[in-house]
């Protein structure tokens, strides 16, 4: 059973033993939103935690901060054994103690990490554990010059699009300007066909986290629940996007 989704940005400077404080005050939606999460996954109670990243190290231990503060007392009973899956579905979920499984995300393609994401719900559907699933990865590296990997145009689009694709707004002209819970029409469907291309229509993005983004889209549509996106904050005054996501279920 599926209790929690999100989305976490990794950055290491958010981290209070890396980066300063003011560091830290350019990013505070980040933060804010990120431990605004960690309250939403504290409420969920998960038996388990499965979280997918495209590295190891920070990559799982950034979300997992400020996330997993429920379970800062049982490290003990943290099974947290980095693996290289390249196929996921190898993975064992295990029914006994509070367990935190990492999936290492692979240069295959994201339509292949959307697939392995519904063939992993599938395996793990029957199973009579609650499971928080969280996608972590950074958006564009290539929004500013002074940038890891300085400006490319390719960097605010992909993020744009990829936010507009997974929240997007309606069409009607009678919406503008109104909140989004006073519109009456319905939002527009979820684009995920648009996300699992966005790496082919926007090459030089210089992203990281499109393919955890899609393996975890892939567990939702698997799961056929209702579920809607829940845009917590998105800012990149580094360069590098940082997109926080809770997903209503």
């Amino acid at each position: 059973m599926i209790v929690f989704a999100a989305i976490s940005p990794h950055p290491p400077i958010i981290l209070p033993n890396v980066g300063s404080s003011e560091d830290r005050t350019q990013v505070k939606n980040t933060i804010l939103a990120l431990e605004k999460l960690g309250k939403k996954l504290k409420e969920a109670n998960p038996d388990s935690i499965i979280i997918s990243a495209p590295h190891p190290d920070w990559g799982f231990e950034v979300p997992l901060h400020f996330l997993n503060s429920k379970f800062k007392n049982q490290n003990a009973k943290l099974q947290f054994k980095i693996q290289n899956y390249q196929n996921p579905n190898n993975i064992t979920i295990k029914q006994s103690l509070f367990n935190i499984y990492p999936i290492l995300t692979t240069l295959d393609s994201p339509q292949q990490h959307y697939k392995w994401g519904r063939n992993l719900y599938l395996k793990i559907k029957n199973l009579k554990l609650k499971i928080a699933f969280i996608a972590s990865g950074d958006m564009s590296h290539c929004l500013k010059e002074e940038g890891p990997y300085g400006f490319h145009p390719d960097g605010p689009k992909f993020d744009n699009v990829l936010i507009e694709a997974l929240n997007p707004v309606r069409d009607s002209k009678n919406d503008v300007g109104k909140p989004r819970e006073q519109i009456s029409n319905g939002v527009k469907k979820k684009d995920i066909e648009t996300i699992l291309k966005l790496d082919e229509l926007y090459p030089e993005a210089g992203e990281c986290g499109l393919r955890s983004f899609c393996f975890l889209l892939g567990i939702l549509e698997a799961s056929g629940i209702s579920w809607q996106p829940e845009i917590l904050s998105y800012e990149g005054p580094f360069g590098v996007g940082y997109l926080v996501v809770n997903f209503k279920l």
